[in-house]
C-alpha cells in the first residue's frame, strides 16, 4: 500500500457519499408515507367515509412520485459497489451481496407488484383487497429497507463470516448471525422509525400550509391528526433505538462513540455533552485533540449511555490511539503490526500451498488467523495512526443538531395534535408556520444520522477488517470525477422534477370525489 492513490479514494468516496446522500432524500419518505397512506385508507374502509379515500388518494400520489425517483438513484447506488469498490466486492461479496439480492427478490418485487393495484385498482378490485395491496407495499417497502440495513449494520459489525485463505475473500457461515446482528436491528428499527418521523413532519407541513391558506380545513386537520399521532409514537421509538445504537456504538466502535462525544482522555463517571462548542487544541495538534470553548454537562449520562452503569468507564481517543494497559486496550501501533503479520502469513501462506510445503502453510495460516481480528489495520502499518481517528467536528456536531432537531419535532407534534383536537390549530398561524418550515429540517435530521454513521466509522468500509485505501477500484481518478459531476446533475435535477411535481399537486390539492366538503363545514367537523 506504498502508492495509495489518495485522489482516487477521496473521488470515490465523494462519489459514493453524494449518491447515498441523494438517495436517502428519497427513502425516508417512501418508508413513512407507505404506513401513513395504508392508516387513512384503514379508516376510509371502516368508515364507508369518501372524504378518507379522497385523502388517501392524494398522499399516494405523491407517495409516487417519491417512490419512482427513489428506486432510480438506489439501483444506481448498489452499482457503484462494482464499479467503483470492487476491491470491496470481492472480499466480502459472498456475504454483502445475499441481504441485497434477497431484498430485490422479496421485497422489491412484493412492492413493485402490489403497488400497480393500490394506484390503478380503486375501481377494479374490491376495497378489502386494495387495502391489503396498499398495506403490502407499506410492509414491502420497508423490508426493502431491512436487508440493505443488514448490509449496512454488517459493515459496522462483521458477524456470521470465516475468511477463506484460499481465494482471499470471507464467505458467510451463519445467515442468523448476519440477520440478527445487534447492531443490525437497532440500525434497522432506528432508521425506519426516523423515517416515519419525516413522513409526519412532511404530511403536518404540509397540511399547515392549507390552513395557512385557508384551504382543504377538512382534509389538513385529518391529515394533521394521523401524523400527528403517528409522529409523536414514532418519535419516542427513535429515541428508544437510539438509546440502544449508543450501547452498540460504544462496545463495537468505541473510536465513533469517543469521536461522537469529543472524549479524549477516557474517564469513569463520565458526563455527556448537551451542548458545546469546540476548538482546536493547538498544543496537541499531532493528536488530534479538540477542546471546548463552550459546553453544557450532564453528570455521569456518558458512563450512563454507554453501559448503562453511571460508574463505568469510558476509553477516549487516546486510549486508543495510544492504548492503555490498565484497561487492556491495545494501541492503534500495536493492532497495526498485529494486521501486518496477518497480511504477511497470509501471503506466506498461499505462497506454501503453491509450493505444495504443507507444514509451512500450516504454521502461516495459524499465524494469519490469531491476527486476522486486526487485519485492517495492517494497512497502516509504518503510516500515521491519527489517520485512523475519524473527523471529531463532523461528528460531535452532527450528533446534537440531529438530537435536538428529533425533540424539536416531538413537541411539535405533541403541541399541533393538542391544537388540533381542540379545533384551535387555524389561530395559530405561528405554529402552523413552525410545522411548515420543519419539513426542510426534518430532512436535515435524516441525512445528518447518515453522517455520524458512515463518517464516524471512518476510515473503515468494514469495521477493523477492510480500511477505505485498501476497498476502492483500480481507476484513474478522472473517471471517478466525471461520473461524480454527471451524476450531480443528474440527480440535481431529478430532486428539481420531484420538488416542482409535487409542490405542483400540492398546489392543486386533492380532488374532489362526490359532494365537495365546505370551508365552514370542514371547520367544525372532524
Amino acid at each position: 500500500m506504498e502508492n495509495i492513490d489518495f485522489s482516487l479514494v477521496d473521488w470515490s468516496r465523494a462519489q459514493f457519499a453524494l449518491t447515498a446522500m441523494y438517495h436517502w432524500l428519497f427513502v425516508p419518505l417512501t418508508l413513512g408515507l407507505s404506513f401513513i397512506v395504508a392508516f387513512m385508507e384503514t379508516l376510509y374502509v371502516r368508515t364507508g367515509n369518501p372524504e378518507w379515500k379522497r385523502i388517501t388518494k392524494f398522499w399516494m400520489t405523491i407517495f409516487g412520485v417519491n417512490f419512482a425517483i427513489g428506486v432510480a438513484t438506489g439501483i444506481i447506488l448498489e452499482f457503484e459497489f462494482g464499479t467503483n469498490w470492487s476491491n470491496y466486492s470481492w472480499f466480502v461479496g459472498d456475504i454483502f451481496g445475499a441481504p441485497l439480492a434477497i431484498e430485490g427478490i422479496m421485497a422489491f418485487f412484493l412492492e413493485s407488484t402490489f403497488i400497480a393495484v393500490m394506484f390503478f385498482g380503486w375501481n377494479k378490485v374490491g376495497k378489502k383487497f386494495h387495502l391489503l395491496s396498499t398495506w403490502l407495499v407499506a410492509f414491502g417497502s420497508n423490508l426493502s429497507a431491512l436487508w440493505i440495513l443488514v448490509a449496512n449494520a454488517w459493515m459496522q459489525n462483521p458477524a456470521g463470516m470465516k475468511f477463506n485463505p484460499d481465494t482471499a475473500r470471507n464467505e458467510m457461515v451463519n445467515f442468523w448471525e448476519v440477520l440478527f446482528n445487534p447492531v443490525a436491528i437497532n440500525k434497522f428499527l432506528h432508521t425506519i422509525s426516523s423515517g416515519y418521523v419525516l413522513a409526519s413532519i412532511f404530511v403536518m407541513g404540509v397540511s399547515a400550509w392549507y390552513l395557512l391558506k385557508r384551504r382543504e380545513h377538512l382534509f389538513a386537520k385529518r391529515s394533521i391528526i394521523v401524523a400527528a399521532t403517528f409522529g409523536l409514537v414514532t418519535t419516542a421509538f427513535v429515541i428508544l433505538t437510539g438509546d440502544g445504537s449508543a450501547r452498540n456504538m460504544a462496545k463495537y466502535q468505541p473510536v465513533k462513540f469517543a469521536s461522537m462525544e469529543n472524549l479524549y482522555v477516557g474517564e469513569q463517571n463520565a458526563p455527556l455533552v448537551a451542548i458545546g462548542i469546540l476548538k482546536e487544541d493547538v498544543k496537541d495538534s499531532s493528536h488530534k485533540k479538540q477542546d471546548f470553548r463552550f459546553e453544557i454537562e450532564i453528570p455521569n449520562m456518558l458512563s450512563y449511555m454507554a453501559f448503562l452503569d453511571p460508574n463505568a468507564y469510558v476509553p477516549g481517543i487516546k486510549d486508543m490511539v495510544h492504548g492503555n494497559q490498565e484497561r487492556n486496550i491495545l494501541s492503534f501501533s500495536q493492532k497495526s503490526e498485529m494486521g501486518k503479520i496477518a497480511i504477511t502469513s497470509l501471503a506466506e501462506y498461499k505462497a506454501a500451498k503453491k509450493a505444495g510445503n504443507d507444514s509451512l502453510a500450516k504454521v502461516a495460516l495459524a499465524n494469519f488467523e490469531a491476527n486476522y481480528k486486526y487485519f485492517g489495520y495492517g494497512y497502516y502499518a509504518g503510516r500515521d495512526v491519527h489517520e485512523l481517528i475519524p473527523s471529531v467536528p463532523t461528528t460531535f456536531y452532527s450528533f446534537r443538531i440531529m438530537v435536538g432537531l428529533g425533540f424539536h419535532f416531538g413537541l411539535l407534534f405533541l403541541v399541533v395534535l393538542m391544537l388540533t383536537l381542540k379545533d384551535k390549530i387555524e389561530k395559530k398561524r405561528f405554529i402552523l408556520y413552525t410545522a411548515l418550515w420543519s419539513i426542510p429540517l426534518a430532512y436535515i435530521a435524516s441525512e445528518l444520522g447518515w453522517v455520524v454513521a458512515e463518517v464516524g466509522r471512518q476510515p473503515w468500509v468494514i469495521q477493523d477488517i477492510l480500511p477505505t485505501i485498501a476497498a476502492v477500484s483500480q481507476l484513474k481518478p478522472a473517471s471517478v470525477q466525471v461520473t461524480f459531476w454527471m451524476f450531480f446533475v443528474i440527480f440535481t435535477a431529478l430532486l428539481i422534477a420531484e420538488i416542482k411535481i409535487m409542490t405542483s399537486q400540492i398546489k392543486k390539492g386533492p380532488t374532489t370525489e362526490g359532494n365537495p366538503t365546505e370551508p365552514e363545514t370542514a371547520k367544525t367537523n372532524f
